[in-house]
């Protein structure tokens, strides 16, 4: 009875204070999409500005309704190692307002729509590799495909309790696996596929409007504190702050290390490097902000800096035409 009584007392309560934090990180992750489209924006050819924005934008229509629709429920229900299945998730149509998400303090709710902003903004990186070279409709359907084949499934790895590489202690606190590698990868087998754009080494193919890629730069940094804080799921431990800190600490360390690469390599500093490195350190810090001390966030983003800078050259090296750098980054 004893034991009972404490089991009882330590079981988790909704928290007004997680709740409200979770649905403000939840927030500032869905601008980054509009963040990241305004950035790959102003770094295309202004033939392709609208385009590239929309390329974006659509991911938010499209993904919000399929993750509302099945990709909860096979990214988070349980099931194999593989894909997961909660059929009361299907249309978020038996959840309880008040339950709460395993083993934490906010609704399942409130984990949903976060986990959809990530899902959201997973493809629309993706779309910064193919300028150029997509129609719109197309694109739209790779959306719907990608974010149901691959993206759902990976989620499930890493995330879910039941997936494979969570079992085998993968540890991804906001997205650096399921969202950037994911997503990378994803860039450079499209890529492949459809082969370089008209002109690629021979034309002139440099950003149409800096200040838009500097808006866009500022937003993704702005909203990916709630990207990085808010995937600890509360702040009763003190985490969520640490990430918000580190997230801080290595973006600024990033973008002094891109301008210092610029600068000894090319004796000159860009205003498009500074952009570069800041989402270098964004994405460097992601899967390990909750792990490392403020200094090792300083060590993450100087590596990523430097790191970056040297790997957007390896598509002329390599021949494949990554148009705004998704994988180098």
């Amino acid at each position: 009875m004893a034991a009972a009584i404490t089991l009882a007392a330590e079981a988790p309560k909704l928290s007004s204070a997680n709740t409200g934090f979770m649905l403000i990180c939840s927030a500032l992750v869905l601008l980054m999409t509009p963040g990241l489209a305004f950035f790959y924006g102003g770094m295309v050819r202004v033939k392709s500005t609208l385009n590239m924005l929309m390329m974006s934008f659509i991911s938010i229509g499209i993904v919000t309704l399929l993750w509302v629709i099945y990709g909860f429920s096979l990214a988070f229900g349980s099931g194999s190692a593989f894909i997961g299945w909660n059929a009361d998730w299907l249309g978020l149509s038996n959840i309880g307002l008040t339950e709460l998400w395993p083993g934490y303090t906010i609704p399942v709710f409130v984990f949903m729509v976060f986990q959809m902003m990530f899902a959201i903004i997973t493809p629309a990186l993706i779309s910064g590799a193919l300028a150029d070279r997509v129609k719109f409709s197309a694109w739209a359907l790779f959306v719907a495909l990608w974010a149901t084949v691959v993206y759902i499934p990976v989620a499930h790895w890493v995330w879910a309790s039941d997936g494979w590489a969570f079992k085998l202690g993968v540890i991804d606190f906001a997205g650096g696996t399921a969202v950037h590698i994911n997503a990378g990868a994803a860039a450079l087998g499209v890529i492949l596929v459809i082969g370089k754009r008209v002109g690629f080494k021979k034309d002139p193919m440099r950003p149409h409007s800096l200040p838009l890629v500097m808006l866009g730069a500022g937003l993704l940094w702005f909203g990916w504190f709630g990207f990085n804080a808010g995937s600890w799921l509360g702040n009763d431990d003190g985490v969520g702050a640490l990430m918000f800190v580190n997230t801080q600490v290595a973006t600024a360390a990033a973008m002094l290390a891109w301008l210092a690469y610029e600068k000894i390599r090319h004796g000159a500093c860009t205003t498009l490097g500074a952009a570069s490195g800041a989402v270098a350190g964004l994405v460097a810090i992601t899967p390990s902000g909750g792990a490392v001390s403020p200094l090792g966030a300083i060590a993450v983003g100087v590596i990523a800096g430097v790191a970056c800078a040297a790997a957007v050259g390896l598509k002329f090296r390599f021949g494949y035409d990554d148009s705004l750098d998704v994988v180098g980054v």
